[in-house]
């Protein structure tokens, strides 16, 4: 490293001091969604491969939990593998899902994060789904950050699945169709959702510049916050997330208007 980046660095720090010390811990998120994009951009830029781009998005994820361990935050919602991903070419597919299942055995060894799948299991390799079940059950009792990783996730389809889980507890009990539209409300399709139990996102960050959910959370996103940061994931730094909770703290959160 030379003398200019190591300045770079050391400024970088000294900022993200500052911003931290103005940080007003009582305006944090609870709950946290991140769009982890820019990967691929990320490795082509560095003269990487696909892979090596998803290896070192997957690298910075420990990083990031820290940081909001050194917070309030009680939740955080990780999209790492969307529906449509399931469409990629076999060849940059296959590593992928090789590097997401080491991520969650890793999160489930960390003994900090208490790791819950939101997704569409059936859609799932086996090993896949083996390894969210292991990381699931090894975190079951850790009182710590609830770590939802989102793996085979789209918006559009959690909310068929709510209301497939929806009709098919009422038909369990017996119950006529009449009698499920008469008590269809948000709150009854709010407890069917991946995340049911859990508090909706305050905050979604979205990395790359894109600037858009792509389906991301679409039912629990309704009054949320967004961060757009023009970063690629695999470079996004401490300070680009105090900058985040910072942007965060500083709006008047309005509901429905």
């Amino acid at each position: 490293m030379n003398l200019r980046d190591r300045l770079r660095g050391l400024l970088v720090r000294l900022y993200a001091r500052r911003v931290e010390g103005h940080l007003d811990h009582d305006q944090v998120p609870k709950h946290i969604g991140v769009i982890m994009d820019g990967n691929r951009r990320w490795a082509k830029a560095a003269g990487s491969t696909t892979a090596q781009g998803h290896q070192a998005g997957a690298d910075n994820i420990g990083e990031f939990l820290g940081w909001c361990s050194e917070t309030d935050v009680e939740v955080v919602t990780l999209w790492l593998l969307s529906t449509d991903n399931f469409d990629r070419p076999k060849e940059e597919l296959g590593p992928l899902l090789g590097i997401i299942e080491d991520t969650v055995r890793s999160l489930g060894r960390d003994g900090r994060w208490r790791v819950q799948h939101v997704g569409a299991t059936d859609i799932l390799p086996s090993e896949m789904r083996n390894v969210l079940k292991e990381a699931a059950e090894a975190t079951a009792d850790v009182d710590g950050i609830v770590v939802n990783v989102a793996i085979g996730y789209g918006g559009r389809q959690e909310i068929a699945d709510a209301v497939r889980s929806m009709l098919l507890d009422a038909a369990d009990k017996g119950e006529s169709l009449e009698q499920v539209a008469d008590k269809v409300d948000v709150d009854l399709i709010g407890k069917h959702l991946y995340t049911r139990a859990q508090p909706d996102p305050d905050l979604v960050i979205r990395t790359s510049g894109e600037q858009r959910l792509s389906g991301f959370m679409l039912w629990q996103t309704a009054h949320s916050e967004y961060y757009f940061c023009e970063v690629f994931w695999p470079a996004f730094r401490k300070v680009d997330f105090l900058r985040a909770l910072r942007d965060y703290a500083a709006r008047h959160r309005r509901y429905g208007g």
